[in-house]
């Protein structure tokens, strides 16, 4: 395994623009998915990956077949193919920073973008390391592309290495992740895995094995619209009713900006609309599920309120579920966690048990019934013309899932 060939592997994938699209009435919700789909498949059955198959739906599914007679548990290797709608994902140029030098790096394509060491610090043990960065005007996609690159990679390792004794293991790409309908169609059946582990983690030698549970309210404020010049006492402005909306939800004590560790959110990151009608979108973030009901019952007193202040105005908040805490589906096979400790320690890691403020497709997949912790992949500053990734990193990654292939292969 060269880091040449995971690097040219990444570089390939992240060019392919697969920026999820929130709007999109289609699933996929961008033809770029179905695009690295297609090779991904393509690039499986090349190794000689069995039972691969692209659905209509964008997933991706394969077999690694077993190398040894005893009988032991499918496990699956998971990653998303979609990036951020946050940040443009169209003409991704990543930038291979090779023997990284320890200074801040300014990317080519917008010199006001800088990944800073201070900010960073994590850079000062990659010295002499090689990092793929993005050039400034788009995000680099290693969120999840990363986690492919990974899997891929040790899939191809375990395919021209069948000496080494393992256990089938199932591969499998999603689409729409960072949407929150990365497994909407993921048949766990098919699937046919006892375990589960996504690629779609930070750094190195982490095991995220709790999760944000998550909630979306679209707020719809409905106001009267009127010409300007006749709208005393007729004009209800649902603009500057969205603003006092939005102004009166705790900021310092409840946005992402102000709140770290375990601590919840509420976080506004969207707002369409006119004199007539506005609609905001609020993500609800909290480990806890009674805190997050809580905050659910915040947003509707708030638009109780201002309808109380608003003769005329009608706001409406819908709440739905998007994932749960992976925390509690996990206690039920404890080995998925334990099994990835002794995975990394035999690649020489001291592995962290972390939580992670946001989500994966474990998440959900755990809340199905399937228990499926989070592995590290070399992800940094996601979602941002500032991601990186490291190439070591990721190698390391593939280690990991080599030795875990071969530790669920003795497993009863």
């Amino acid at each position: 395994m060269s880091n040449h060939t995971i690097l040219d592997r990444f570089c390939r994938y992240v060019r392919i623009d697969t920026q999820a699209d929130e709007a999109s009435t289609s699933y996929p919700s961008t033809p770029g998915q179905l695009e690295l789909g297609r090779l991904l498949a393509q690039e499986l059955r090349d190794m000689g990956v069995r039972d691969v198959e692209h659905d209509s739906h964008g997933i991706v599914l394969a077999t690694l077949p077993a190398t040894q007679t005893k009988a032991s548990p499918v496990i699956a290797w998971i990653a998303h193919v979609d990036t951020s709608p946050e940040t443009s994902g169209h003409g991704v140029k990543p930038q291979v920073v090779r023997n990284y030098d320890g200074r801040d790096i300014v990317l080519p394509g917008d010199s006001s973008k800088v990944i800073c060491v201070a900010d960073n610090p994590e850079l000062t043990n990659l010295i002499g390391k090689t990092l793929v960065t993005t050039d400034g005007t788009t995000l680099l996609g290693a969120d999840d592309k990363a986690g492919i690159a990974v899997i891929m990679q040790a899939a191809e390792h375990l395919m021209t290495h069948p000496d080494i004794a393992h256990g089938p293991v199932r591969i499998c790409f999603t689409c729409d992740e960072e949407i929150g309908h990365g497994v909407d169609h993921l048949d766990l059946k098919k699937l046919g895995a006892h375990v589960g582990y996504t690629l779609d983690g930070g750094g190195t030698g982490e095991i995220d094995g709790e999760t944000f549970s998550a909630d979306l309210a679209v707020v719809t404020i409905t106001g009267v619209n009127i010409h300007p010049a006749i709208a005393r006492g007729r004009m209800v402005n649902a603009v500057r009713i969205a603003a006092a909306f939005v102004d009166r939800l705790p900021w310092h004590a409840l946005s992402p900006e102000t709140t770290d560790g375990r601590l919840g959110f509420l976080h506004p990151y969207k707002v369409e609309g006119g004199v007539a009608s506005v609609t905001l979108r609020i993500l609800l973030r909290d480990f806890d599920m009674p805190k997050l009901a809580d905050k659910a019952a915040l947003l509707r007193n708030v638009a109780g309120l201002l309808m109380a202040e608003h003769p005329g105005a009608k706001i409406d908040v819908k709440v739905t579920p998007q994932y749960r805490n992976m925390a509690e589906g996990l206690v039920k096979e404890p080995r998925a966690v334990d099994f990835a400790e002794q995975a990394m320690q035999r690649a020489g890691l001291g592995p962290r048990r972390t939580i992670v403020r946001g989500g994966t497709d474990g998440s959900r997949l755990t809340e199905l019934g399937l228990p499926t912790p989070n592995l590290s992949c070399g992800e940094h500053n996601l979602h941002s013309p500032l991601e990186w990734t490291c190439v070591e990193e990721m190698e390391t990654a593939v280690r990991v899932l080599v030795e875990l292939a071969q530790i669920w292969g003795g497993a009863p």
